[in-house]
């Protein structure tokens, strides 16, 4: 019988994208057979702290707390290079007044929840779910929100105005891509089995990226009222080489972006990444 293996990833454009290989059916191991599961980010990330799935995509934030359980593969990863989650309000905003304001953050272990508190400690979140941030804004509820997911590319279309961009701000302070999400697998797998899956969930996103319209035709089943351009635009800002692999110069922003988050007294502590080779 094949060994089951659940992966557990957003039901947004660029994981759908990202997995269509095995999804599909198109990349496959006789030795797996593999669930997906389509969850928000911060719903993984709270089921990973049981070890509820096998592999599953998580916050970079939530990363440094499931490091003793989980690894990090080596693909899949999320990287906002010079550009990244946006600050987004009905009218400018002065960024030093923002300690005065309400801003809507996404779940409190996401990635751009951290990158805000290293850009501005302090600031006021009310935590609302991602795909309600937009209208939370719109409505007047908040004073801003930190938009993720495609909420990016539609921003503007609205009438909102950024804020800042975190992603553009990190790359100014270090030089590096901002790391906003990446693919781990639990360890108690063993070294054999981590390495097999791995070079599967490898194989997927080279399968989307080289049969790129038929993965972004499957991938539009999940991007919330995008048309094709603005899904493609998506898909490439987050499916793409740093999502093959995270190289040397991916590596260190990861790296980076732990040991600031803990240099800030945000993160409990150092956290070096571990990943599957």
């Amino acid at each position: 019988m094949p060994q089951r293996i659940t992966v557990a990833h957003s039901p947004d454009a660029d994981d759908a994208f990202m997995f269509y290989g095995l999804a599909s059916g198109k990349v496959h191991d006789a030795e797996f057979e593999f669930v997906h599961v389509l969850e928000d980010i911060q719903t993984l990330n709270e089921r990973a702290f049981t070890g509820r799935y096998e592999v599953t995509a998580v916050s970079f934030h939530a990363y440094a707390l499931l490091a003793e359980r989980y690894a990090l593969l080596p693909h899949g990863a999320s990287m906002g290079d010079g550009y990244g989650p946006i600050l987004v309000a009905k009218q400018p905003v002065d960024p030093a007044s923002l300690p005065a304001k309400k801003i809507a953050v996404p779940g409190p272990l996401t990635s751009a929840v951290l990158a805000l508190r290293m850009w501005r400690p302090g600031l006021p979140e009310i935590v609302v779910p991602f795909d309600r941030i937009l209208d939370e804004v719109l409505a007047g509820r908040v004073d801003a929100g930190l938009i993720i997911h495609e909420g990016q590319v539609t921003y503007a279309s609205l009438g909102l105005h950024k804020v800042v961009d975190l992603g553009e701000w990190w790359k100014g302070e270090t030089g590096l891509p901002l790391p906003l999400g990446g693919n781990v697998i639990r360890k108690d797998l063993g070294p054999a089995v981590m390495r097999r899956i791995s070079h599967l969930l490898r194989a997927s996103i080279q399968f989307g990226l080289s049969h790129r319209d038929e993965a972004l035709t499957h991938a539009m089943q999940y991007g919330r009222d995008l048309n094709r351009q603005n899904a493609d635009r998506f898909v490439g800002m987050y499916v793409n080489d740093w999502t093959l692999d995270y190289g040397d110069r991916g590596r260190e922003a990861v790296r980076r972006f732990l040991a600031r988050g803990y240099e800030a007294h945000i993160l409990p502590r150092l956290v070096l990444p571990e990943f599957v080779d």
